[in-house]
Parts: structure tokens; sequence; C-alpha cells
């Protein structure tokens, strides 16, 4: 069975269509990337799996469950847990702090100690700023703050919003080389990304979203090489 799997799944701001009719489905242990353009849907499908936004039709699964009925607390009980775009940390709380926040749910209690040492692995500059407060880091040191606390609430399924936003070159490889390494560890990943080129390249599989529907979709390899993706995202 998939472990998540979006069906028919129309999403509206009202009367304006956000999402019509995307089918998605996500395997265990894999890293899924899902590109596009600005505006293609792509914040608003990560909302909907989340519980933030309902849905108007479809369904959201995961392992069976319709996560679509549920809140949001109930869905991050469930292991889906998503790093928003533009991190949303607690800036005026330190780092360890934020980090703690994030295992609050039942199933990570009491797994606290165990979490934070494998994110202090990950990320060792978390360690060494554990007491400074989180909004007077950098941008990359904030991100990867926010995935650090995504992962204190061990998630099955991780999705990530634009992890490379607003970042440079360097950290942006560093953060990519760290989520194929949580990936390798055992979680698997749902990633929105506007940069196509790094995002097919990690993923196993794609999916490219434009106007709220899925257009095109295969092996992150197979999209990079795509006439379509070339043109459209990659400057070819």
């Amino acid at each position: 069975m998939s472990l998540l799997a979006l069906r028919a799944v129309d999403v509206a701001y009202g009367d304006l269509p956000a999402l019509t009719a995307v089918d998605l489905v996500i395997e265990p242990g894999e890293i899924l990337s899902v590109v596009g353009a600005n505006g293609a849907g792509k914040t608003t499908m990560l909302r909907a799996i989340s519980g933030l936004l309902r849905p108007r039709a479809g369904e959201i699964l995961l392992d069976g469950v319709r996560l679509d009925r549920l809140p949001t607390h109930a869905v991050v009980e469930h292991g889906v847990v998503q790093v928003p775009e533009g991190r949303k940390i607690f800036p005026s709380l330190t780092v360890l702090e934020n980090l703690e926040l994030g295992s609050y749910t039942r199933a990570a209690r009491p797994h606290r100690r165990e979490s934070l040492e494998r994110v202090l692995g990950l990320f060792p500059i978390l360690g060494e700023r554990r007491g400074q407060a989180a909004g007077t880091m950098s941008g990359g040191q904030q991100q990867m703050l926010a995935i650090g606390r995504a992962l204190m609430a061990r998630p099955r399924l991780l999705m990530l919003d634009e992890p490379s936003l607003g970042l440079a070159p360097r950290i942006v490889q560093e953060i990519f080389r760290i989520i194929g390494e949580i990936n390798r560890a055992g979680t698997t990943i749902l990633l929105v990304e506007q940069n196509t080129r790094q995002a097919l390249a990690l993923a196993g599989r794609g999916y490219v979203l434009e106007n709220g529907r899925v257009v095109l979709t295969g092996a992150g390899r197979d999209l990079l090489d795509d006439e379509h993706v070339q043109r459209a995202y990659l400057g070819m």
C-alpha cells in the first residue's frame, strides 16, 4: 500500500480553484518532488495534506486513513509533519526551545533525548548555538532549525516547502545533502521546490504542477530530460 495518496483532490479559495483533480502517490521510503512555477498550487497541496485547508472534493489518505477528515494536530499525530515555506521558527525562543517544541506529540515525547541527539548530529551548528535566540541566526541556520524541529516529531512523512528559498548556493547544496541523508535513514520525503534542477535530481520520482493540475509525472531524471520541463523550468 502507498504511504500517502491524493485522489482527485480539489481545493479552492472561495470561488477561485487552486487544485483541480490532483492525483498523487507517495511510496514508503522515497523522495518525491513536486515542482512548478510560483502560484502553481504546490503550497496549497501541502496545506491540504496537513489539514490547514479542507478539500472540496477528493480524498487524502495515509495508509488508507482519511486525513482530509482530521484536524491538523491529528494529522501530525499520524506522522505527517510539514516544514513551512519561510521556516516559521519562534524567533524569541532559543534554538533548543524551538527543537523541544517539535516533540510535543504523544509518540515523540518519550524519544525527545534520542531525537535531539539525531538532530544535533545532522546539524552540529544547532548544538553550538542551542542557547542562542533563533531569530538572531542566519537564514540557512534557521532553515536547518526548521527541519530539525520537524524531525523532533519523528515523522513518517516529512513535507518540505521551498527549503532552498532565499539561501546562498553553498547552503542550498548542504540542505539538499542533508535531505538525502534524512531519507536514507528511513524518512519518506515530499519535497516542494521551485529549484527544479536540484529537486528532480534528488528525487526518485517527480510531479510537475501547473495551474493547479498535474501535467507530468515520472522518474526525476526522466523529467529533467523532458523537453517541456527544460524549456519551462530550466531555461534550456
